[in-house]
């Protein structure tokens, strides 16, 4: 259902990117970006995208700034088309000027295009006048980018696949909000020369879903290692937690790698973190941490806070590793200042 004000004008959003510790990877119906399985996130605090929409009858045409440059080919193609959402649902033609920043890398695997559409799809229907609920919101930046849609909200945070073909039953929520594991870090292991990513992760997950001889076999065991995920994070148990996500994260890089052809997101210095992770673990004779990592070359590795001064120390030593920066639960997208209207 429609609902909007006027006057239109401006809004200005920020919104987190997020760590999947389920991965979404392929999805059903690209144009509607429907996945074939549900997934589950950690919202990150600290790192945020911010993102400024103002529609101007004055304006020719769409400007786009994003991180200082002005956006061209497909980056701007796709901020053009979420406004362009969002005018035909606000019912009006006025062109938008957009500026967005992130305080951490874009295009490196680090989420950059979750915040990025969710703040986004916030800023430009809050500016073009339309009142959306969270579930609304969610839906809307996931036709953005499907992670986007998780970004949203805060905490730990679950993404239904759904069934409809129309995507109404397909929108992120939370389960566990940023308050619900004080203990539990993200421990973001950012590594020297991380490539920029060649291949769009939406273009890449559908070469997996075509090619990867072990995608089907993946898609199987998802809902059993979501239900064990969900348990661990509700009882707070890093034990049953830590083998959990790495098993999803080796599952994932597994369709990668067997993609036609492959993918390989890593680098030398991010297998030399996994391993180092690894050998802690058996070190320790019990589960120390877990590393995850999505599209790109840095290695999150979860641990609890009595851990981390260890764990930082050790992977900070390794060959190739740039930084680490530590990352707690956070909040979801939330408005900076209130929306300007033009008289």
């Amino acid at each position: 259902m429609r609902t909007s004000v006027r006057p239109i004008g401006s809004a200005t959003f920020e919104a987190p990117p997020n760590i999947a510790l389920v991965k979404y990877w392929g999805v059903r119906d690209p144009e509607r970006v429907l996945p074939y399985n549900s997934s589950v996130s950690m919202t990150l605090g600290r790192l945020r995208t911010r993102t400024e929409v103002r529609f101007d009858p004055g304006l020719a045409d769409d400007r786009v700034v994003l991180n200082d440059a002005p956006a061209t080919g497909a980056p701007r193609a796709a901020v053009v088309a979420m406004l362009d959402r969002v005018r035909d649902r606000a019912g009006v033609d006025a062109r938008a000027a957009v500026t967005s920043d992130n305080n951490f890398p874009t295009a490196s695997g680090l989420a950059s295009s979750a915040s990025g559409f969710a703040a986004l799809a916030c800023a430009a229907s809050a500016a073009a006048g339309l009142r959306l609920s969270d579930r609304e919101r969610s839906r809307l930046a996931r036709l953005g980018s499907g992670s986007a849609s998780r970004s949203i909200f805060g905490g730990f945070v679950l993404w239904r696949a759904g069934t409809r073909t129309d995507g109404v039953d397909s929108y992120a929520r939370t389960i566990f909000d940023e308050r619900h594991w004080p203990a539990l870090v993200d421990l973001v292991v950012l590594v020297e020369d991380a490539p920029v990513k060649a291949v769009r992760s939406s273009e890449a997950m559908q070469s997996t879903v075509r090619t990867s001889p072990d995608y089907p076999g993946r898609l199987e065991e998802l809902p059993r290692r979501i239900d064990r995920i969900v348990r661990a994070l509700r009882a707070r148990d890093a034990r049953r937690l830590f083998p959990l996500v790495m098993e999803e994260c080796d599952s994932f890089r597994d369709v990668c790698e067997t993609t036609r052809p492959p993918l390989d997101y890593l680098t030398a210095p991010s297998r030399a973190v996994l391993g180092e992770v690894r050998r802690m673990n058996r070190e320790a004779g019990r589960p120390l941490a877990a590393y995850t990592h999505d599209a790109g070359a840095h290695v999150h590795v979860f641990t609890l806070e009595g851990n981390l001064a260890r764990l930082r120390a050790r992977l900070g030593r390794l060959p190739g590793v740039r930084s680490t920066l530590v990352v707690r639960p956070g909040p979801g997208a939330l408005q900076v200042g209130r929306p300007r209207s033009r008289r």
